[in-house]
């Protein structure tokens, strides 16, 4: 099925305590992933490698600013949608109200990947695969 959701981010005040978390309640294997600025990207298998299990695996980082206040909505799980083509499906979301929150930028030698605010406040990533990204 296209279009299905394919990444996910949790956003952490405290990345130890939020990744211990996660991989003490759901034993989910986390794993940091070094970034071209330094920091390091921690990532969560949700899954074994290779399992046929239904679901997707994420990532965890840094609250770049202040949490919503207690009971002022959502404080944020980022999903990233799997597309085939990058800028048509940006171009629909913005044709449907969307705004641009990251624009467009490349995973060097994987993908395309980007972000939008939807209607309802919400971030949500965009990633079409590319090996040629640059």
């Amino acid at each position: 099925m296209p279009n299905r959701v394919a990444h996910f981010e949790i956003h952490c005040d405290n990345l130890e305590r939020g990744t211990a978390f996660y991989r003490d309640v759901f034993g989910w294997d986390i794993q940091g992933w070094p970034m071209p600025d330094g920091s390091t990207y921690w990532m969560a298998m949700t899954a074994p490698k290779g399992s046929t299990e239904v679901g997707i695996s994420g990532g965890f980082v840094k609250r770049p600013c202040p949490a919503p206040a207690e009971k002022q909505g959502l404080n944020a799980f980022c999903c990233t949608i799997v597309v085939d083509d990058f800028d048509a499906a940006m171009a629909k979301a913005l044709e449907h109200g969307a705004i641009v929150a990251m624009p467009k930028f490349a995973l060097t030698g994987m993908a395309w990947q980007g972000y939008f605010i939807d209607t309802e406040g919400n971030t949500v990533g965009l990633h079409q695969a590319d090996a040629n990204a640059k």
